[in-house]
């Protein structure tokens, strides 16, 4: 497993981004993505110790955040890694009695590869990515205006 990102839920992303801009010199930014199978907007960043954030938003009224956003409850919501082999890599969480929370699903923000969620035994969520190779593609701040989670 490599680290990939940590998820931060936000009603809207210009805020999240102008947040984490703000307060902790997150500079580079990959453009927005619009995923209506896991029903969320999405958009990474990266601080100068390289350290990526994934803003989560809502995409419609029936996204799987507005719980949290709603309780004001798990907005740092998981922790990601990136796997080689989903099917294994789960197989070793569950021994290690992870629980999985969601089935495999397609992820737009990382080409259609599949991504799974696990409920670690201390209660921490943990995202799956089977991607290996995946970069990010981040631009530098000001390089492309905003964009709002109806941008892709």
């Amino acid at each position: 497993m490599r680290f990939d990102h940590i998820g931060i839920i936000v009603a809207d992303l210009p805020v999240g981004i102008q947040m984490l801009r703000d307060q902790f010199a997150v500079s580079r930014w990959t453009q927005p993505f619009s995923d209506p199978v896991n029903d969320v907007h999405v958009q990474f960043g990266c601080d100068a110790a390289g350290t990526c954030y994934e803003l989560i938003a809502p995409f419609s009224a029936n996204s799987p955040v507005w719980r949290s956003l709603r309780t004001g409850s798990n907005i740092t919501n998981h922790v990601a890694y990136v796997v080689a082999d989903l099917a294994a890599a789960r197989d070793k969480l569950i021994a290690v009695e992870f629980s999985p929370v969601s089935d495999p699903s397609p992820a737009v923000a990382y080409g259609g590869a599949h991504i799974q969620f696990f409920m670690s035994p201390i209660f921490s969520l943990v995202e799956l990515i089977e991607a290996p190779d995946h970069q990010h593609q981040y631009q530098e701040d000001g390089t492309h205006p905003l964009a709002g989670p109806a941008a892709e």
